[in-house]
């Protein structure tokens, strides 16, 4: 009766492990891929705070720079 007990308890130790180990794996894969977004999120901010940049010293003032219209 003991050793079948034992290895009921190994088994579902073998199982829940075999779970875990899968769970680790995908938050893995998950955390790899997020990475991954966020590094190219970072590269397209960065291209659009040049493009902004360009388009206020290309001709385009700031509006806070800007000179109020002569009716004020």
């Amino acid at each position: 009766m003991y050793h079948g007990l034992m290895e009921t308890r190994l088994t579902e130790l073998e199982i829940r492990y075999m779970q875990q180990d899968r769970t680790l794996r995908e938050l893995s894969d998950v955390v790899y891929r997020q990475e991954r977004a966020i590094e190219r999120l970072k590269r397209e901010l960065e291209q659009l705070r040049e493009q902004v940049g360009e388009m206020n010293g290309g001709g385009m003032p700031d509006p806070g720079e800007e000179p109020p219209p002569p009716h004020y």
